[in-house]
């Protein structure tokens, strides 16, 4: 999607979620990612400095957030936190993981946050053709199409 010169950016035709909201949804991801691995390599393994196990946490985040997006609209921290994911042009199902998989990673590069538009769409967003919102949006969204 390009943008000319003197055009303003499109915006999704629906309210985004609120980034405190998107935040505390990636807390919760990070909390539940770090013990899964704490349950895998154990608490002493995890807390050695220079373990790999920290990373294995940036892995199972990803690996969890894409797949969950894709099967379920939200990644763990999202479903808990009453988030979806949708298709920015409102209507549809997120079919391909591929994109969902790019926009994990743009997630932890912690770009995101630094660079959004004014309808709420992060970086992320943008690079996977999504938007993050509220349940109330996404039933919205689910019954009607917009």
């Amino acid at each position: 999607m390009s943008v000319q010169p003197g055009q303003p950016a499109a915006t999704v035709p629906f309210p985004t979620a609120s980034w405190g909201r998107r935040i505390l949804a990636i807390f919760v991801d990070w909390i539940a990612s770090t013990l899964v691995v704490i349950a895998f390599v154990g608490l002493d393994t995890y807390g050695e400095p220079g373990s790999p196990a920290q990373l294995y946490t940036l892995a199972v985040y990803v690996l969890e957030a894409t797949l969950l997006t894709w099967l379920l609209a939200g990644s763990f921290g999202k479903l808990v936190t009453g988030l979806r994911v949708v298709p920015a042009k409102g209507r549809g199902r997120l079919s391909n993981p591929l994109p969902l998989l790019l926009r994990q990673v743009a997630v932890v590069a912690v770009i995101p946050p630094l660079v959004f538009r004014q309808d709420g769409r992060g970086l992320h967003d943008m690079i996977a053709g999504t938007a993050t919102v509220d349940m109330q949006t996404y039933r919205r969204l689910t019954t009607t199409g917009v």
